[in-house]
């Protein structure tokens, strides 16, 4: 058995349905399941009609629209999602007359993406002559907690998954990045939630591959609207891959990774748009004879606070107390840097700031410096070669890029840096041109 993920770029309209209709054939003695994303731009969408029925009467046109054309586009009844139309059109009519929005009912309008889009890929298969039946990842058996906007599964949904599928005789068509709590709310596992669901079915299952359908040729060496040059990687290990999606590689969810490496299934990046490409697998042991770098990510809007106090110089419990403090502001930290009497953090959680910074002030002196960038390169060969550390800064002051923090892992197969966000595209573009 295989898992397929398509995401939005892949089921942009009726030419590209038509296309995954003859990449599932091709998979149809390895028992595929598909997993599918929303339409392209709809999950986006979705937010902006959310957001703005807090102030004003909503109505669904715009997601109408989309739908109705690429139903029109593959003959298929137009009618034939008008429930889920005015089940949403309800449920923003409620946000605005009682005009509160909160997570649990955010999460419950952004699962309309992927309960029409599942819905619409069935459809057009039957219609292609291909049994499929479109399913929703709770009716599965996918569970999770009530962390709405980035739930997680619980343990028993991988054996009720596994129970559900076996009772599936046609191609399962199965919704991403949503689910349900315990108490029947739904849920959503995060903005490209839909590998983490393919990944998680794919553990389920027991699958022989999991395959991350998208609009690239694989990952790449660097992200290719930076380096034009860029190139498809044939081969990553688990532990680079984790790196680099956590770091800004966007071409897969980091999260996708934890149930693959669990159960050592290979994941395969591939081109929807050029299905023949070879594209990129990820295993789970290093590649041998692997090149120093593998690639070049980056992560923008960082911010880096700078945290002092000599109530660090030798007193235990210091640095607990203070990531106390973030943990329980939620406030997620990328890199941390430390001395005898200062720690250096960065996070991308600017919204939940402001009360961090004003706990910290009561026992340290706290700057904050923002617009910044990290950019990390991740290689398994920087375990065996020497000199990697040498040319990344050698390169970067040839660029005129300054690094205003720096972080090296024991595991060693990461270093990154941060820089001044202006900074990023020529410092990739040196780096690229050094190592590839």
């Amino acid at each position: 058995m295989i898992v397929l993920k398509f995401g939005g770029t892949s089921l942009a309209d009726a030419p590209h349905i038509r296309t995954i209709a003859k990449i599932v054939r091709n998979t149809e003695d390895d028992r595929p399941v598909l997993v599918v994303s929303a339409h392209a731009g709809v999950t986006d969408l979705l937010e902006s009609l959310a957001n703005r029925a807090l102030s004003e009467k909503i109505g669904i046109a715009d997601v109408r629209d989309i739908h109705v054309g690429i139903l029109r586009d593959l003959d298929l009844p137009e009618d034939l999602v008008d429930d889920l139309f005015e089940e949403l059109a309800s449920i923003l009519t409620g946000i605005h007359l009682v005009c509160e929005l909160t997570n649990r009912t955010r999460d419950y309008i952004l699962s309309f993406g992927e309960r029409l889009s599942s819905r619409i890929v069935a459809a057009a298969f039957r219609s292609f002559g291909i049994p499929a039946r479109a399913i929703a990842a709770w009716d599965l058996g996918l569970v999770t907690d009530s962390a709405f906007g980035s739930a997680r599964p619980q343990d028993e949904c991988y054996s009720r998954i596994r129970r559900s599928l076996k009772q599936v005789k046609e191609l399962p068509v199965v919704t991403g990045f949503i689910a349900k709590d315990r108490d029947g709310n739904i849920t959503t596992l995060g903005r490209s939630g839909s590998d983490f669901t393919a990944s998680l079915v794919g553990a389920a299952v027991g699958a022989r591959e999991i395959q991350i359908w998208t609009d690239v040729d694989g990952v790449m060496s660097a992200d290719p609207r930076i380096v034009p040059n860029a190139r498809s990687l044939p081969r990553l290990s688990f532990n680079e891959m984790s790196e680099l999606a956590y770091y800004g590689a966007r071409v897969i969810h980091p999260a996708t990774m934890v149930p693959a490496v669990l159960n050592r299934i290979p994941v395969r990046v591939l081109n929807t748009n050029s299905p023949k490409h070879p594209g990129t697998v990820i295993l789970d042991d290093p590649t041998p004879g692997a090149p120093p770098i593998s690639s070049i990510a980056y992560r923008r809007q960082q911010t880096l606070i700078n945290v002092v106090s000599t109530r660090m110089l030798l007193q235990h419990g210091f640095m607990a107390n203070l990531f106390e403090v973030f943990g329980r502001h939620e406030v997620v930290v990328d890199m941390i840097s430390t001395s005898e009497v200062s720690v250096s953090i960065t996070t991308d959680s600017d919204q939940r700031l402001d009360p961090v910074l004003r706990e910290l002030s009561e026992f340290a002196d706290v700057t904050v410096e923002r617009d910044k960038a990290i950019i990390c390169l991740v290689g398994d060969g920087i375990r065996t070669t020497g000199d990697v550390v040498a040319r990344i800064f050698a390169t970067s002051r040839n660029a005129g890029v300054t690094a205003r923090m720096i972080s090296m892992g024991a595991s060693r197969i990461n270093v990154s840096f941060l820089v001044a966000d202006e900074d990023v595209e020529k410092a990739v573009q040196a780096l690229h041109e050094e190592f590839f």
